[in-house]
């Protein structure tokens, strides 16, 4: 009994670590690739008109 409990424990804490890993992962590229869009328009300001 006690060795399926830990088994099961066990797997949840592998799963949410990757999971962690994952996200913080996808947040650090979106971030990067934010302040690469925002530079960018900022360098080409005087091109775009409204």
């Amino acid at each position: 009994m006690n060795e399926k409990i830990y088994k099961t424990v066990v797997w949840s804490g592998a799963v949410n670590m990757s999971l962690g890993i994952v996200i913080t992962i996808v947040g650090a590229v979106s971030g990067v690739l934010m302040i690469v869009s925002g530079a960018r328009l900022l360098k080409r300001k005087n091109e775009i008109t409204i």
